[in-house]
């Protein structure tokens, strides 16, 4: 099976938590042991926080989120779920003990992923029975929007394990690398070693503080590294030549004594109070999770920008975001909707969440446009306009909207949508379309629009072949018997007779 169906996390701290929001806003059923006393509110804050991210990141349907679950004992978690998730403090002891009751407990096709951040998978693995199902799933601070898991095998572990855990990893939105071999720190954060220890030195010699430190890798190589990497970014430093002149033009840097990265730093107590003291005036003033929503939404409009590529499919994790909305809605299309002469289609269900709200706690007015341009795209791809026949050329293009706000959507408030097809010829669609509050049934808005049929690659109208034209007869067969929609036809500022 390349899908998680069931997933247990043991730990729930900043790394297990967010792990659970990855699975849990993927549609997976999430079991969770952790014995400290506030683990459930700890990880609800993380997951409120995720939930926030997602809303901002994708317009894609997301699956219904999955069940999460609170158990008494390790073996009550993990004993039905498929992928296992390990997340305990970074201590050998601690996790191979804990790894091994995991072992222990679990199915005997389950995948065991660990959290470290630089144990070596072979000494985790040492008294398992099934050692070759264990791996270093090591990821990224938040789990749940940044995507790599760095997959790392001791000597024990089965290629197919990690070959397996990579697919299983990409229908929630992540990017499994498998690493040839295991090596203390893996390829990450023997970067990031590398980066915080040269920082810390210049911290300790007074070249700069904190904040000047910060400022320039985030206006620098930093956005370069968002988008193309390290090797790829010098590929371009040396021009036409390459990467060829690129080694030959700066590798000489290499022998000239800028680094101390052979030396290590003495955290004593005066430099643990100057960074500290430092980093206070730096970003003190706001709290964890303030700090912690203004990073996400950093990320989210970092993946939104590189997700537009000249091409169509992106860069870096903007072309994984591509990709797992894609996903996302070819799982949607698969939804059967009911066709009737009785009502409109209802076509979206969803719940107002953080990310859709204004300080008065109501929905912005581009986030009733999403949903209603979400309702039109559930519309064309209930008629087989979906992302193939898109890249093949042809589509359907918006061309009038004219909105109506009746009420206000709150904080939480679940909602849906409903569209009735006014009219339709070769190349027009004319629909009505309503977002209802869900408890009541009432609009709290409504949007009618046109939509033509287009040659994307021509750039001009024509018409929709038959193939489409035929799923859109029997909508349009339905809707002709329903009564015209209130409001329909209607100007702006044209008063209700």
């Amino acid at each position: 099976m390349s899908q998680i169906n069931k997933a247990a996390c043991v730990g729930g701290g900043v790394i297990g938590g967010a792990w659970v929001a990855r699975f849990a806003l993927a549609g997976i059923d999430v079991k969770i042991f952790d014995p400290h006393p506030e683990a459930e509110r700890i990880i609800g804050e993380v997951m409120a926080n995720a939930e926030r991210a997602y809303g901002m990141l994708t317009m894609a349907p997301l699956p219904p989120k999955g069940k999460v679950t609170f158990c008494k004992s390790l073996e009550e978690a993990v004993q039905d779920a498929d992928w296992i998730q390990e997340s305990v403090p970074e201590r050998l002891e601690l996790k191979r003990g804990v790894i091994t009751q995991i072992d222990a407990a679990a199915k005997p096709d389950a995948l065991i992923g660990s959290s470290t951040s630089g144990l070596m998978p072979t000494d985790l693995q040492r008294d398992m029975k099934h050692p070759e199902r264990l791996f270093v799933a090591h990821p990224y601070n938040p789990v749940y929007l940044l995507p790599l898991a760095e997959l790392v095998g001791g000597e024990k572990t089965s290629k197919a394990t990690l070959e397996a855990a990579k697919a299983k990893l990409a229908p929630i939105g992540m990017k499994g690398v498998i690493i040839k071999k295991e090596i203390e720190a893996f390829v990450g954060d023997r970067l990031l070693e590398a980066v915080w220890r040269e920082g810390l030195w210049l911290i300790k010699d007074d070249i700069c503080d904190t904040e000047t430190l910060d400022d320039v890798i985030r206006y620098s190589f930093g956005m370069r590294w968002a988008q193309m990497g390290m090797f790829e970014t010098y590929r371009i430093a040396g021009g036409e030549a390459g990467m060829r002149h690129f080694l030959a033009q700066f590798g000489p840097c290499l022998s000239w004594p800028w680094t101390k990265l052979t030396d290590v730093v003495d955290l004593n107590d005066e430099l643990v109070n100057k960074i500290a003291d430092q980093s206070d005036a730096q970003s003190g003033a706001r709290g964890i999770r303030e700090l912690e929503r203004i990073r996400d939404q950093n990320l989210v409009g970092i993946m939104h920008a590189l997700k537009a590529g000249d091409d169509g499919k992106g860069w870096g994790s903007g072309k994984l975001l591509a990709e797992f909305e894609e996903h996302l809605w070819a799982k949607a299309g698969k939804a059967k909707v009911e066709v009737s002469a009785s009502e409109p289609l209802r076509l979206i269900d969803t719940k107002v969440n953080a990310a859709w709200v204004d300080y008065n706690g109501h929905m912005t007015e581009h986030r009733y446009l999403q949903l209603f341009g979400d309702t039109s795209d559930a519309l064309l791809r209930l008629i087989g306009v979906d992302f193939a026949y898109v890249e093949a050329g042809h589509s359907y293009y918006t061309v009038e909207t004219h909105i109506r706000h009746l009420g206000e959507g709150k904080l939480g408030q679940a909602l849906y949508t409903t569209l009735q097809l006014l009219s339709s010829d070769g190349k027009r669609l004319h629909f009505f379309t309503r977002i209802h509050d869900a408890a009541s049934g009432d609009v709290i808005a409504t949007a009618e629009q046109m939509m033509v049929h287009v040659n994307s690659k021509a750039g001009k109208s024509v018409e929709a072949p038959a193939e489409v034209l035929a799923k859109i007869k029997p909508i349009a067969d339905a809707h002709a018997k329903l009564a015209t929609p209130d409001g329909a036809g209607r100007s702006v500022g044209q008063k209700r007779a």
